[in-house]
């Protein structure tokens, strides 16, 4: 028998209508899964402001195309009321309570659960309800199983990278996750390999499984890029948030340094924490250097496509999205030395230390002065059917 699956939707609720990062992509791929899986009931658990809400394969459904179009309905009148909401939870949250088959106000949440079929295996993707009072609401159901995945252990490595009260935060989640859960789903073996480092010691801990992310390739859509942002010359991409960890600063660096001839470089993301040196930098202007954000996939996809090539020096990865999706591209990267890249990338990238500074400049004028003769084959990047294959046969 194929036990009932009750994926938490909290996260995604709370960022209704907001441009998907990677964490919302997880969620959404689970969602996505969950509900096209027709031999398995599927459930969704959305925490609100007035208490819990559960819905059904078809809420699951209305979810997926909402967080995929973006499209979310006017918040309904609690949700307005509540001045403390953002403006996406409000969307999210009226969404999950118009769709809800049921509801629960705190501390009822056992007995809402008493609907959903016995033995019901629990997934936790988003921890924005990862929670002690949860998983023992979940526990106290009959032969109900919690699985929950760990993506880094980055706000324990790198404290000083991270937003203000977010590693208190993170520890007190891994902390629930190694006393209540049966499962701990790594996205790689680099990942599993710090969550025993972090573990190791204080308990038991559950049984650890990995499971490479899946990794959806958009279609390149010229017409999505904004006018003025395609270079007209030679030029490279950064990809991802604007913080510390991803270490733009020594890209500004190098293209400071560089003088006349300096290809163009576009930093695609948003700007995130403990960075404001650098957006300092980024506002008085760097030569050559474009920053952008707002981007949709397919825009991305073709600037990533027309680039000499993607450049990678983040401090440290739990996976490392934007590497793996150039490549799955056929887009040469130059990635920073780190385990969990080197597990999914193999010798596909060219890996530099993440400070040297020398290295990284030559790999990059080697790269200027490729040519198309230079290209290599797209590499194959995981599939979200081999990741819920090993996950739902361990869980």
């Amino acid at each position: 028998m194929i036990r009932a699956r009750l994926i938490d939707v909290t996260r995604l609720a709370s960022r209704a209508g907001l441009f998907a990062t990677g964490v919302d992509r997880v969620e959404l791929a689970y969602v996505q899964a969950l509900a096209a899986d027709g031999n398995a009931p599927a459930f969704g658990l959305c925490r609100t402001a007035l208490g819990f809400v559960l819905l059904d394969r078809m809420g699951l459904l209305a979810l997926a195309h909402s967080v995929t179009t973006r499209d979310f309905p006017a918040p309904d009148l609690l949700s307005r009321l509540n001045r403390r909401l953002s403006h996406a939870a409000r969307l999210g949250q009226s969404f999950a309570r118009r769709h809800a088959i049921a509801r629960a106000r705190r501390g009822r949440l056992k007995r809402l659960l008493r609907r959903l079929p016995h033995g019901f295996t629990y997934y936790n993707v988003g921890h924005s309800n990862l929670t002690a009072p949860v998983c023992r609401a979940i526990r106290a159901q009959p032969s109900a199983r919690i699985a929950v995945m760990i993506h880094d252990t980055i706000p324990l490595d790198f404290p000083e990278m991270q937003r203000a009260g977010s590693v208190a935060q993170f520890s007190a989640k891994l902390v629930v996750a190694q006393k209540y859960a049966d499962r701990l789903i790594c996205t790689s073996d680099a990942c599993a390999f710090d969550v025993t480092r972090h573990m190791g010691g204080k308990g038991p801990m559950p049984p650890i499984i990995t499971a490479h992310l899946g990794i959806h390739l958009p279609t390149p859509v010229p017409e999505d890029i904004p006018p003025g942002i395609m270079p007209l010359r030679p030029y490279f991409v950064s990809l991802g948030t604007i913080e510390p960890r991803k270490n733009h600063a020594m890209l500004l660096d190098i293209w400071e340094d560089w003088g006349p001839g300096a290809p163009e470089l576009l930093i695609c993301g948003t700007r995130g924490w403990r960075n404001a040196e650098v957006f300092v930098r980024l506002d008085e202007g760097v030569p050559h250097v474009t920053e952008v954000s707002g981007l949709s996939d397919g825009a991305i996809a073709s600037l990533l496509q027309r680039s000499q090539g993607l450049l990678f020096p983040s401090v440290a990865e739990g996976f490392g999205l934007p590497p793996l999706e150039a490549a799955s591209l056929g887009v040469p990267v130059v990635c920073a030395d780190l385990p969990a890249c080197r597990e999914l990338l193999g010798n596909w990238a060219v890996y530099v230390g993440g400070q040297d500074r020398y290295l990284w400049q030559n790999e990059i004028k080697r790269l200027l002065q490729a040519t198309s003769t230079d290209c290599r084959d797209p590499l194959r990047p995981p599939d979200w059917p081999a990741h819920f294959r090993t996950v739902f046969a361990n869980s």
